[in-house]
């Protein structure tokens, strides 16, 4: 009989007796803790878990959610049931430049990341021969001013086609619209550099060059509709010198940002991030 490698995460307000129940109801269900996590916030008054376990009793996903529906309803819980073994599926959408698109890619391809890419989206398609060297379908889709909304449901009818869980913006150059994102909360992904916002606009690497910036960083985040205020994922930075040129700068920075964003693409994936307002908790 299989034996499925499942994750519980949920969130719920803090009280006494969580762990003990959620723990009870996978012991009487044969089901094998691997590991497990917690956090309680006490500013918020809330608790945060996250589960990661064999159900040896070969309980699927749909069926521990049904029986965890009593439990959940007791704590008020917002529960989530994970299928450990299943790969996100990713749409990558990118614009002009690919170095992040690329990373994934080859990320994907020798497992270090728990996703599957049914297809690439670009507003240009300068990397079409990149997706067709992947044996990925490219999706060719212009952004203007006068058919935003278009291009829009037009993404909106590949998300459902393609049955897309998460969307990761490698360096992808457009906004998305609040109506767009609303509904998409904790599914997509951004990657910027850090000198916002000190630095806006075209070449911030060169600006920050001109001002002798010594910390080059990046972040990643959870898209909202307000630009770039999305909560937090993962941010690092970098020491630069006086040697360097805005070229090198550039180079810092986009390998700074190959690797934020795959940090984010792989905890996000394995289950391991939960909501907390406009911040996020996540489990090692």
């Amino acid at each position: 009989m299989e034996n499925p490698e499942l994750v519980l995460l949920l969130s719920c307000p803090d009280r006494r007796g969580i762990v003990a129940d959620v723990s009870r109801f996978l012991f009487e269900r044969n089901c094998n803790i691997l590991d497990s996590q917690q956090f309680g916030d006490r500013e918020q008054g809330l608790f945060f878990l996250r589960k990661h376990f064999i159900s040896e009793a070969g309980l699927d996903k749909s069926q521990l959610e049904r029986e965890f529906m009593p439990v959940a309803e007791k704590f008020a819980m917002r529960p989530f049931f994970f299928d450990a073994r299943v790969k996100t599926r990713a749409v990558i959408m990118v614009s002009k430049f690919g170095h992040a698109l690329v990373d994934l890619l080859y990320r994907s391809r020798i497992g270090a990341l728990c996703i599957e890419v049914p297809l690439i989206v670009s507003n240009h398609r300068d990397f079409e021969d990149v997706a067709k060297a992947h044996g990925v379908p490219f999706i060719h889709l212009p952004v203007k001013p006068d058919n935003k909304q278009a291009a829009e449901e037009e993404l909106s009818r590949l998300l459902a086609e393609h049955q897309i869980e998460l969307i990761v913006l490698a360096r992808y150059m457009q906004i998305l619209s609040d109506e767009f994102c609303r509904p998409r909360l904790g599914q997509i992904i951004n990657i910027h550099h850090s000198f916002l916002p000190s630095f806006k606009g075209a070449n911030p690497y060169t600006q920050a060059h001109a001002r002798g910036v010594r910390l080059i960083g990046a972040t990643a985040h959870y898209v909202t509709g307000d630009l770039d205020e999305g909560p937090i994922i993962e941010q690092a930075v970098e020491r630069v010198n006086h040697a360097l040129d805005p070229d090198d700068y550039v180079g810092v920075g986009r390998d700074i940002e190959n690797t934020v964003l795959a940090r984010a693409v792989k905890w996000h994936c394995e289950h391991r991030i939960l909501l907390n307002g406009r911040r996020t908790v996540i489990f090692p």
